[in-house]
């Protein structure tokens, strides 16, 4: 099977990704996505999907799944092809040739080469050509750090847990969260209005959250709605087949206590790295890809990033930021996919969803 061919190609599905979408179908841009995730949304998705988000413009609080699916339904119209469960591993230029410099561009006074595409090559086998490629891949892969615990493996997925999909999967359940920050807070908090028993795991009496998700915490501890098990960590499991019957905690003295679960959620934060992104001769800083904060381009012409893998000064990792980032990198890609046609600005209330032609 040949390669695909489309005109933009977005690396990321969550919420900035989708976005960039939507501004690649008002500008008549085709687009192909690619998310090592199975699903859509990135860590709004697989991380905190029924946590609320309270500064996306227009909507006091909105749930991360809930703005997942509006920002589906906005890129819809426009077609997207999602190339999920893969990462994008190889990316070579088609052609280039020299044209001059923008003065504010991050190559400085002179020529630079302007690619004229690129082919992609995913870990599934999935080839595609385009002409521009927008990098949305927030902070690059990420995956949950994992507790030393001996046969850890054989429970994971189906009794251990490092992220909440739905919660009513815990319904009536005893649960272990382990964890100090915000995420075994807000999770602990959540899961107690459901469960049948919820018990805190963790080595200090303090916790890294925010002082009211502490103050909410205690406040059920008192009431017996959650049991807090400190000073204690992690020391081993209990269970058959993959399924818990009890997570033992021990102090630091060595004192164990057996806690009959059904399921135990670690919170311990995520491991991130930039993965293949790393290869692909882009000028990074501090695991970030550097970016002409007027354009989102990288030092690679008709490369862009946006989001929270985007480096410049005075950049907010902000989702509103990323969605101004899309916009910003689409209009810069334009001249790419379409070389010659002007492009006038013009606001959605005038031009309205034009039809894609795909």
């Amino acid at each position: 099977m040949g390669a695909i061919e489309t005109d933009i190609v977005i690396i990321g599905a969550g919420p900035v990704g989708l976005f960039a979408v939507f501004e690649a179908g008002m500008l008549k841009m085709r687009a192909h996505v690619v998310d090592a995730l199975d699903l859509v949304g990135g860590q709004c998705a697989a991380l905190y999907p029924e946590k609320p988000i309270y500064d996306i413009p227009g909507h006091p609080s909105i749930l991360a799944a809930a703005l997942i699916e509006k920002l589906k339904e906005q890129a819809a119209p426009f077609k997207p092809v999602y190339h999920l469960g893969q990462k994008v591993e190889k990316i070579v230029p088609c052609d280039s040739r020299p044209v001059p410099c923008e003065e504010n561009e991050l190559q400085g006074a002179g020529h630079r080469a302007q690619s004229t595409g690129f082919t992609l090559t995913t870990s599934a086998g999935t080839s595609i050509t385009c002409k521009a490629i927008i990098i949305a891949a927030g902070c690059g892969a990420f995956g949950p750090n994992r507790p030393p615990l001996a046969g850890l493996e054989q429970y994971e997925g189906k009794s251990v847990f490092y992220l909440v999909g739905r919660r009513e999967d815990f319904h009536g359940k005893s649960v272990v969260i382990a964890g100090g920050g915000d995420s075994a807070v807000d999770w602990a908090i959540s899961l107690s209005e459901l469960a049948k028993k919820i018990y805190v795991v963790h080595r200090r009496d303090k916790f890294r959250c925010a002082p009211e998700s502490a103050a909410r915490l205690k406040a059920l501890a008192d009431s017996g709605k959650i049991e807090l098990v400190i000073p204690y960590q992690l020391a081993r499991l209990e269970g058959k087949n993959g399924q818990l019957s009890s997570v033992v905690a021990a102090t630091l003295e060595g004192e164990e206590r057996a806690l009959a679960a059904d399921a135990l959620l670690p919170f311990f934060g995520l491991a991130m790295e930039l993965g293949p992104i790393a290869g692909w001769g882009l000028n990074l800083t501090q695991n970030h890809v550097a970016v002409n904060p007027a354009t989102c381009e990288t030092n690679s012409p008709g490369i862009f990033a946006i989001g929270d893998i985007a480096a410049y000064p005075g950049k907010l990792k902000l989702i509103l930021c990323g969605f101004s980032e899309a916009a910003m990198a689409m209009r810069a890609a334009y001249p790419l996919v379409h070389p010659n046609e002007a492009l006038h600005f013009e606001y959605s209330t005038t031009s309205g969803i034009p039809k894609m032609s795909i």
